[in-house]
């Protein structure tokens, strides 16, 4: 078994092992039983070498040696935060450069988002998973932040539009994405604004599919502000805008809870396929104010994976340094301090929406 899965998934701390009271309470003591055999009782460091490597059964499989090094493994999103947090920043005038992996945070970006920090010593943030020890870094305290929908409220709402299959026909017709005709049409309606400016009174709440950090509640929904009986494309483009800053903002939410705890962070590290769309980047940077580090490699899954097969190979002694050789910066996307006091205010009407959806709803249950 993986220490990862196991600390994060199964309630096991790597000093006390298996909580026995846990399993009683939720009614399956019977895995207790034998000294948890029924669930393994072996657990390894991701990274660890597993048995004697690959078996002939599953190197025939796979096409690959006999006998080569398999690593004991991670979560996926944690094998993301593992390919990108620990690159070396040196030169690239970066806040996170000369502090420790501590001030920097992971974001794995794909369908819905996970915001990895790590901690020298446990740090417990309201709404926020963790602390768990080892779980990513050896040595660290991980806390996980995430929001539920990201790229699949982006989807939801773009496709959903009734402005869509003209969106689909001209992308098609330049041969670009969805997603770069969007935010090329946004370059086209904006004029003389910074494009983040057009939504000054279009405000979306991102939680349709409910809330996991850092207010832990499933039962929230989403919410829109500023809707017009407006059908075209330029409309479509400001619902697509609203949402990715909506989940810059969320994001901007769990990281003041992060900081608000003990959390010391001056960085982002993003990666996944959203990672991709130089909009939601801009917009996490600008949203946050904190420069954002993309990785050279936007698979920074597989990138993690490879980390633990190269350690548990024995090509690196150590995680950290196969992190520091293996993560590389491809670009770094900077703030644009001169919106703040724009993005402050779409911040204060985001925690708005949700304390008048909590309102509404106090009103109907009275």
């Amino acid at each position: 078994r993986s220490l990862c899965t196991v600390v994060c998934k199964w309630t096991y701390t790597s000093d006390r092992g298996w909580d026995d009271s846990f399993w009683k309470m939720i009614g399956l003591e019977d895995l207790v039983k034998d000294k948890y055999e029924k669930i393994g009782n072996h657990v390894l460091s991701p990274g660890e070498a597993v048995g004697k490597g690959l078996t002939p059964d599953a190197a025939e499989d796979l096409g690959l040696p006999e006998g080569i090094a398999v690593a004991a493994s991670l979560i996926d999103a944690h094998a993301g935060g593992l390919g990108v947090i620990g690159a070396d920043v040196k030169g690239h005038n970066l806040p996170c450069e000369n502090q420790p992996i501590t001030s920097r945070v992971a974001m794995i970006c794909g369908t819905s988002s996970c915001h990895m920090g790590v901690s020298e010593t446990p740090i417990f943030v309201p709404g926020v998973w963790g602390p768990y020890f080892s779980a990513m870094v050896p040595g660290l305290w991980l806390n996980e932040g995430g929001q539920s929908a990201t790229g699949k409220l982006i989807d939801h709402m773009v496709r959903g539009h009734v402005a869509f299959p003209e969106l689909e026909a001209k992308a098609a017709a330049s041969a670009h994405s969805i997603y770069t005709y969007l935010n090329s049409h946004l370059d086209l309606i904006k004029k003389s604004l910074p494009v983040g400016f057009l939504t000054v009174d279009l405000h979306v709440w991102p939680d349709f599919h409910g809330n996991r950090s850092p207010l832990t509640d499933l039962t929230l929904k989403g919410t829109v502000v500023g809707l017009t009986l407006s059908r075209g494309l330029d409309e479509l483009a400001l619902i697509y805008l609203a949402t990715v800053q909506a989940i810059a903002l969320g994001t901007r939410h769990i990281l003041e809870a992060m900081q608000a705890a003990g959390h010391e962070i001056t960085t982002l590290f993003l990666c996944g396929g959203l990672s991709k769309n130089p909009l939601f980047v801009q917009m996490h940077a600008d949203i946050t104010g904190k420069p954002v580090v993309l990785s050279k490699e936007v698979e920074s899954v597989l990138v993690g994976a490879a980390i633990l097969g190269a350690c548990a190979s024995g090509d690196f002694a150590s995680i950290q340094e196969a992190m520091a050789k293996m993560g590389k910066i491809g670009r770094v996307v900077q703030p644009n301090h001169e919106h703040k006091r724009f993005y402050d205010k779409k911040y204060k009407v985001f925690l708005k929406l949700v304390e008048h959806q909590r309102e509404y709803r106090s009103i109907m249950n009275s």
